[in-house]
């Protein structure tokens, strides 16, 4: 048996690994199954045990997964080869699409008069040498954060190109590959793809609406996890926020781990109706990553990290002998675009609308009876029985909305709605078609 589906090994690690060079080879095409358990432990003369952790190592690296009465497969499309993103189902034509994640376009400001009053500023030519992260923006957003209870009075702070770019370099300033990082589960999918790319394992923290669950987290941290990634408001996909009484618990149980590094993800930013409670820094390497993308467009590849000493150090060297700096025309860019009233007015009423149009479909859900989760951001978490036939019966009524397997590791299914587009006149429909599509199979009636 072994010879037919060609693996080796006498341990853990030699099964997976064998599995992964047959998956490399092509001795297994996309989508097809691997042994049961047990069948490959009998022909490989190893306990069950040893085969299930191998086949849990290549899940947690997104090489197979496992689909229930299916077995487990080979996936359809590895996480490195293409985003997990990519495995939302393609949205025919005529069908309201609610399921990309993004803002809505039309609240978004304008960056053209920053762009051109950037052109316009008069400032000696950037060279190699010269073109650092502005000391101007740095002043602006050390004072941006602090005005928001961000404790960063001794941290240094760098520019940077968005918010996984930062977390990525956090994380390659202090680990290496076979290290287990604590994210959130359902969590943000291109990070779960980064930790992939970079050779790292995730332990997934189960997440409720004030943000990871910490007896959940603490298990991570005992099991060997050497950094934590938490989102502080906002998070994809569930809308969680930390508040002040969860970020004093994870703060309370970070202070026995000093070796952790903490990143704190604020990528909504602005555009968070929420407060931020940061949790660092509570142990000896940390980061708060500050993201304009959300707020002010995905074009604005910017963001603002801030950190210790050293994390800050190793991120701004490491950088220094790749892409050397991120454009000082964006770096003016963001200064003007927080010095501009009319721009900050602007993306208020873009965090109201937002709110009103969660608010509204949370409620509408309610009440149909449908449990959803959505406290901030710009989507709207839903747990279904059965992911395939919530996003079947969605498309079938005219709705297409995000699986969530995309952005799982190991918790329940649930669908992400993105509501940054739905209209008022909307939100009643949908609430109605998925609770349509939550019903378990056979039922004749909308859960009430």
């Amino acid at each position: 048996m072994a010879e037919q589906y060609q693996v080796s090994g006498d341990s853990a690690a030699e099964i997976s690994a064998s599995i992964e060079s047959g998956i490399v080879r092509g001795d297994w095409v996309a989508g097809a199954a691997l042994p049961p358990v047990r069948v490959l432990a009998g022909s490989l003369h190893v306990s069950p045990a040893t085969v299930a952790k191998a086949y849990q190592d290549l899940r947690l690296r997104g090489v197979i997964e496992t689909e229930g009465r299916r077995g487990t497969r080979v996936r359809s499309r590895p996480a490195v080869a293409v985003s997990r993103a990519d495995l939302r189902p393609p949205v025919p034509s005529g069908l309201r699409d609610l399921s990309s994640g993004e803002p809505d376009l039309r609240l978004l400001p304008s960056l053209a008069p920053a762009l051109t009053a950037a052109g316009e500023e008069e400032r000696p030519p950037q060279g190699y040498a010269s073109a650092v992260t502005m000391p101007e923006l740095v002043d602006a957003a050390r004072l941006r954060l602090l005005a928001e209870g961000i404790p960063i009075d001794m941290s240094d702070l760098v520019v940077t190109s968005g918010a996984l770019d930062s977390i990525e370099r956090a994380l390659a300033a202090h680990l290496r590959p076979g290290d287990v990082v604590a994210i959130e589960d359902p969590g943000w999918a291109a990070l779960i793809d980064l930790l992939a790319a970079l050779g790292l394992r995730p332990a997934p923290v189960a997440v409720d609406r004030h943000g990871p669950d910490p007896v959940a987290l603490e298990a991570a941290l005992r099991a060997g996890a050497r950094a934590v990634i938490v989102t502080v408001r906002a998070q994809n996909p569930t809308g969680a926020a930390v508040d002040a009484e969860r970020a004093e618990r994870l703060r309370t149980l970070l202070v026995a781990y000093p070796g952790v590094l903490v990143i704190e993800d604020d990528h909504a930013a602005e555009l968070a109706e929420n407060e931020p409670h940061c949790i660092g820094p509570v142990t000896g390497s940390w980061a708060f990553v500050r993201s304009a993308s959300k707020p002010f467009g995905p074009d604005l590849r910017i963001a603002v990290l801030a950190g210790d000493r050293t994390t800050v150090a190793r991120v701004t060297g490491r950088m220094r002998i790749g892409m050397g700096w991120v454009s000082t025309i964006l770096q003016r860019m963001l200064l003007r675009l927080w010095q501009d009233p009319a721009v900050t007015d602007l993306v208020a009423g873009a965090a109201r609308t937002y709110g009103r149009r969660r608010r509204e479909l949370t409620a509408a859900l309610r009440a149909q009876g449908v449990e959803s989760f959505g406290d901030t951001g710009i989507n709207v978490w839903v747990p279904v029985p059965d992911e395939t036939r919530a996003v079947t019966v969605l498309r079938d009524r005219g709705w297409a909305v995000a699986p969530g397997a995309i952005f799982r590791i190991g918790s329940a299914p649930g669908i992400r709605v993105t509501i940054s587009t739905l209209a008022h006149e909307e939100t009643a429909d949908l609430a109605r078609a998925i609770a349509a599509a939550v019903q378990p199979a056979g039922t004749g009636h909308p859960m009430r």
